[in-house]
């Protein structure tokens, strides 16, 4: 049976250590490592509104949402930051591990990124060129938290949820993308956090 798309995210996230941060108080999903900074706008009956800081990520892009897929584009932000960069430097891991899928319209095809945010801007240049430093402006972000062990379909079920939600809101939203946030290792059975998010424009 095939690994389910958080399913995959939560063992990548596992597979590396991740050190503490030192700044912000991260919620409790985080498991006291370091995440993208953010303050709560307002709390709605099925989704949070937050609002996001700037934030520095390594992307790169991956085929598909397939376990191989996702594992294949893990393990190059993960050798980039263990020193395969232009300052052979070793860059401390952090979470989520976020899969982002912006779906196919018209006669376009689905594209999907997997990335690792980065707690410094300052990270040196990737050697792999299918690598690439993002910046994402602060804004605000809706999220739907679900938990358990998510598969694809529950990924799904949650981002479409949401946007009802959002419509039924009022509120405007980035219709055809949405972001997929593991916080757990597989073997963490108790407790599970998972996320989708949905951009406002």
């Amino acid at each position: 049976m095939a690994r389910t798309l958080l399913s995959a995210l939560c063992l990548l996230a596992g597979l590396v250590c991740f050190p503490s941060t030192e700044c912000w108080e991260a919620p409790w999903f985080c498991h006291g490592r370091a995440c993208p900074e953010y303050t709560v706008v307002q709390q709605h009956g099925g989704f949070e509104e937050r609002n996001y800081n700037e934030s520095h990520w390594i992307t790169t892009s991956v085929a598909g949402t397939s376990e191989s897929d996702l594992k294949a584009g893990f393990w190059k932000l993960y050798y980039f930051t263990q020193g395969q960069n232009s300052e052979n430097k070793v860059i401390a891991m952090t979470r989520p591990v976020v899969v982002s899928v912006k779906e196919a319209d018209g006669m376009g095809e689905q594209q999907v990124s997997i990335s690792v945010f980065q707690s410094d801007a300052n990270i040196p240049e990737p050697n792999d060129n299918t690598i690439k430093k993002t910046d994402i402006p602060g804004g605000t972000v809706y999220v739907r938290s679900f938990s358990g062990m998510a598969s694809d379909e529950d990924a799904l079920e949650n981002a479409q949820q949401l946007r009802n939600d959002l419509r039924a809101a009022g509120k405007e939203f980035v219709e055809n993308k949405f972001d997929a946030a593991g916080y757990d290792a597989p073997w963490d059975l108790i407790n599970r956090h998972n996320e989708v998010w949905v951009r406002a424009p």
